[in-house]
């Protein structure tokens, strides 16, 4: 095949490199194919596709030259895969369970022997490599070249999805091409793959039906080419037959401006995040919480307002690795953004989702068999809505990502089988003996347990430094998305990008209006302007769907003057932040938790000096009082969807905002604890803090972790019956013995 030159790709990217791929061995040259191919999301979904290459190595154990082959292990990601994401096995055993397999008798594509084929890769690992093979590692052995490439590409899938597939594939690549209709992906179809090759010698690629494309070379750059190169015909013959104003069957609705989208959005998501987080199902009457994405680009836009989108929703997904994120279909809702309101449009989601569950239960009864793993969670993963564009639910904010990424990939499949034919998906026997096969739910189960926190949306107000930056981190630890909001922006944003190095890069989906929004974001806000606040609980709904849990640890204090006094601003600042921030927040909230209609907390902090009357802090300590009080009080206004407590610290020094260094050494003074002003602020800081640990019954220092464990603890459901309560955590200060 006559392969393009680097600079004639218009759709897709050349981006080898052969100085860099000319100082990497055998195997690291596998893994920088594998990166360029996935970097490209037109040649392969995140986790999608896999590659391989055949090496001969020295063996470990007799030290002979042996025949292995490197290939993309199970559950892994071309993009961002590494070294040890690849499975290592010999070449002779693989092919000698070609033995076994033909042995049974029982060869073909539903017969158990497919999954105990899987059970016998083990036995075939090279050097102990403990990456699990794929089911898709009989497709690579089988196939008589070095260097094998099996990708998922927009493009190719038009063609494998599309009615006329078999004669499309002849017309694009003639003989040098051919076609396989659809069968499962496993021993069987590799051992078709190896027989359709011997047959048919000339050949360099198969367009595999409904699934993707798969093809060879004995050169690993040589490869690379082939497969942009077949991926950039199949791309051209589509765009040569799309007709972008008649793209599915030309529109039928007008989208809204920019600023009415969002501002719909914001009103919709927590009460849609509500709907899809409840089952009627009698299989289970637990919560699941959802995370969300949204995405409202030019092509979502098209295919929801388009006169065909409805008809397309329902026909499904084709490609297997699609509709294991994306179920067998959307819920795609007809609503008239320009002639209908929001209650319309809440009518109709409720009702639809309600018919989504039904349906869902409908198609596992009819399709499941005897030894099928029990209904998963019955909800719409992906649901599509004529001018706002696609919204899209994970069990975190990575997987509702990926979800929408997935969609977006069907969305162009379904454009370019619809241009240049009919789009056919998968029978929805064979859709369903995907998604619910033994190897899945094997591959689920082996998934550790979620954490304490996962699927929740914590916000924390004050996340820039002291208690608030160690509470980020202690929720974050434990599966939590983390808005880290403060005044400080520049510190919110420091625990932000920590949290996301620390917990995975989030990637913005284009359109979404949220960059970077991944497992933390951060916000500016000033808790005393109600507008201010509504602003950022905006961006918080818009970046994740809605928000569970509000820590406020955010609060004010000023050091009195000479005579020990306060000024009038002073009091009215400590009274605005301290207690009225604290009501600003929840009464801002509180229509957002009445949508989502799920269990929420809300925790803010106050201070053991609430209930301690001493010289020198009236205005500090009069507020935290008040503090106090709004605690029971909201308590009581919120209840039950809304637990309300509060946290009381004692004097937190380290990483205080509230503890400047003019602070520290206005209290020493006060303590008549020597110090010198030649002396840093950390060793001032830790005097101060050893002295008020000196005051305790446990003689220990309170530190921000201190405070962030304790705060973690009353948002979970260790604590789900409290509520209205102050927790103390002073090292024991007898003097706020409750009384």
């Amino acid at each position: 095949m006559q392969i393009f030159n680097p600079s004639d790709y218009r759709h897709v990217n050349y981006l080898w490199n052969d100085a860099q791929a000319a100082a990497l061995d055998a195997v690291d040259r596998l893994v920088y194919r594998s990166n360029l191919l996935g970097s490209d999301q037109r040649i392969t979904n995140t986790g999608g596709g896999n590659t391989s290459s055949k090496i001969w190595q020295s063996d470990p154990l007799t030290g002979a030259d042996v025949d292995t082959m490197y290939v993309k292990g199970s559950g892994g990601d071309l993009r961002t895969a590494k070294r040890e994401n690849f499975a290592s096995l010999y070449m002779d055993k693989l092919l000698q369970l070609q033995d076994v397999y033909n042995a049974a008798e029982n060869r073909g594509v539903k017969t158990p022997i497919e999954d105990e084929m899987v059970a016998m890769y083990p036995h075939c690992v090279f050097n102990l490599n403990p990456r699990p093979s794929s089911i898709d590692t009989p497709l690579h052995a089988f196939i008589p070249f070095r260097h094998v490439d099996h990708t998922h590409p927009n493009a190719v899938i038009a063609i494998a999805a599309s009615s006329n597939g078999r004669q499309l594939t002849r017309d694009i690549y003639g003989d040098e091409v051919l076609w396989l209709d659809w069968q499962r992906p496993g021993f069987d179809l590799g051992l078709l793959l190896q027989e359709t090759i011997a047959a048919n010698p000339g050949i360099v690629g198969i367009v595999l039906g409904g699934h993707g494309l798969i093809n060879w070379a004995d050169d690993d750059k040589e490869c690379y080419e082939l497969s942009l190169t077949l991926i950039e015909k199949a791309s051209r013959h589509l765009a040569e037959h799309d007709n972008a104003a008649a793209a599915f069957g030309g529109a039928k609705y007008d989208s809204p401006t920019d600023a009415e989208r969002q501002a719909l959005l914001v009103e919709l998501l927590p009460k849609l995040r509500g709907l899809v987080s409840q089952q009627e199902l009698p299989v289970s009457t637990r919560q699941n919480r959802f995370i969300s994405t949204v995405q409202y680009d030019d092509d979502i836009l098209t295919f929801v307002n388009s006169a065909d989108a409805a008809r397309l929703a329902e026909l499904g997904t084709s490609c297997p690795d699609h509709f294991l994120r994306t179920k067998i279909k959307p819920l795609y809702v007809d609503w008239n953004p320009g002639a209908e309101d929001m209650t319309a449009l809440l009518d109709k989601l409720e009702e639809g989702i309600k018919e989504y569950r039904a349906d869902y239960a409908e198609y596992y009864e009819t399709c499941r068999h005897a030894d099928s793993p029990p209904i998963r969670d019955p909800n719409p993963t992906v649901i599509l809505i004529p001018g706002l564009g696609m919204i899209a639910f994970g069990v975190n904010k990575s997987e509702s990502r990926v979800t929408a990424e997935f969609y977006s990939c069907a969305v162009a499949v379904l454009r370019g089988a619809e241009a240049v034919g009919e789009y056919i998906a998968l029978p929805r026997q064979e859709a369903f003996d995907i998604e619910y096969w033994a190897l899945e739910e094997a591959k689920l189960r082996r998934m550790p347990p979620e954490k304490e926190l996962a699927r929740k949306v914590v916000l924390i107000l004050g996340a820039g430094s002291g208690i608030g930056l160690a509470t980020s981190h202690r929720v974050a630890a434990e599966g939590a998305h983390v808005v880290c909001a403060d005044r400080n922006l520049e510190g919110a944003t420091a625990t932000a990008d920590a949290l996301t190095a620390k917990y995975g890069q989030g990637i913005g989906v284009a359109g979404s209006g949220i960059s970077g929004a991944g497992p933390a974001i951060a916000l500016p806000v000033d808790i005393t302007d109600p507008d201010n606040v509504k602003s950022m609980l905006e961006q918080a709904v818009l970046a994740y769907g809605g928000i569970d849990d509000i820590i406020v640890t955010a609060g004010v204090f000023f050091t009195p003057d000479n005579d020990g006094r306060n000024s009038a601003k002073q009091w009215r600042a400590s009274f605005d932040v301290n207690v009225r921030g604290g009501y600003v927040v929840a009464d801002c909230a509180r229509p957002l938790w009445a949508a989502q209609g799920l269990p929420a907390s809300l925790l803010l902090t106050t201070s053991v000096n609430a209930v301690v009357a001493k010289q020198g802090t009236i205005a500090y300590d009069t507020s935290k009082a008040a503090a106090n009080h709004l605690v029971r009080e909201l308590a009581i206004e919120l209840a039950p969807l809304v637990r309300v407590n509060g946290l009381a610290p004692a004097t937190v020094v380290k990483g205080s905002s509230m503890f400047p260094r003019d602070r520290v050494i206005s209290s020493l003074v006060k303590y008549d604890l020597d110090y010198s002003e030649d002396e840093d602020s950390e060793t001032l800081r830790n005097r101060l803090a050893n002295f008020y640990a000196g005051r305790t019954l446990t003689k220990s220092a309170i530190g921000p972790e201190d405070q962030a464990e304790v705060a973690y603890l009353l948002i979970t459901d260790a604590f789900s019956k409290t509520t209205g309560q102050i927790i103390n955590v002073d090292g024991g200060l007898s003097d706020a013995f409750l009384r």
